[in-house]
């Protein structure tokens, strides 16, 4: 198992895990978790004994709760990162363009950027206990690339805007209802299941899956350019008073006001 401080990454049969791992944090994630996601999955696509690639979160509670808006609390940004960028988006393009199956386990909660990273896996299995759902909205925060383009291709126009603006949590029966994840397992059996799933995809011809993963994302990859913008954007929204506001109630456990801090003009 390779050592890093907020992920770890192992290699069982055909399938790369890995898996975030700051419980304590519910599995959000800073720059730093960022910066190792981005390396595991670049070893996972350059390792040629790896046909897929697991993606989930330690403990029972959380899968990915999004960016560690304690941190933006405390210090404004996502702490410091190895080459002095939040690479948030270069981690979704990641994703997308490794030529291999990326499968989303999710083990407990996938909120906000957490909900994010398991739309963006080709597949998502979910622990029946699993919850899921957006956070952007009450924190002073938002995804308006990938996290809501693309979602809005996976579950449709209107659902995804319900997720989006109202933040509401769904369980894994209803996000298996509207297409948000293939299947619901038993907890216990989650990992078994994704790696059950593995061992199929690895049966099958690589190069044939590279060409179809490449084939399905071509329809959406015009998306990476509103990606961009909103990961500009959204560096410039978080440190207004608004976005400052999200994050500074969240910290605080307590109701934000937001109107108080909007500039209506």
């Amino acid at each position: 198992m390779s050592q890093y401080e907020d992920i770890t990454y192992e290699v069982v049969d055909n399938a790369g895990i890995i898996t975030l791992n700051r419980p304590q944090r519910y599995n959000a994630f800073r720059a730093q978790t960022v910066d190792e996601l981005i390396a595991a999955f670049q070893r996972a696509w350059s390792d040629h004994t790896v046909r897929a690639v697991i993606l989930t979160g330690a403990g029972e509670k959380a899968f990915c709760t999004g960016g560690d808006v304690k941190q933006r609390a405390e210090t404004g940004d996502y702490g410091p990162s190895e080459l002095d960028r939040f690479r948030i988006g270069d981690l979704h393009k990641l994703m997308r363009d490794i030529p291999k199956p990326v499968i989303a386990a999710v083990n407990g909660i996938a909120v906000g950027g957490g909900h994010v990273l398991h739309v963006l896996a080709d597949v998502t299995l979910a622990a029946d206990t699993a919850k899921f759902g957006q956070a952007g909205p009450r924190v002073g925060s938002f995804d308006a690339g990938f996290g809501s383009a693309y979602l809005a291709r996976v579950v449709g126009e209107k659902k995804a805007r319900e997720i989006w603006f109202w933040c509401r949590q769904y369980s894994a029966a209803e996000a298996l209802d509207m297409g948000l994840v293939n299947k619901v397992v038993p907890a216990d059996r989650l990992l078994d299941e994704a790696k059950a799933w593995v061992a199929e995809v690895a049966e099958k011809s690589p190069t044939a899956i590279k060409f179809l993963k490449q084939s399905f994302n071509a329809d959406t990859d015009h998306q990476a350019g509103f990606s961009n913008m909103a990961m500009t954007a959204l560096d410039l929204f978080v440190v207004s008073p608004e976005g400052a506001e999200g994050a500074a109630a969240f910290a605080e456990k307590r109701p934000a006001d937001f109107a108080a801090h909007v500039d209506w003009h």
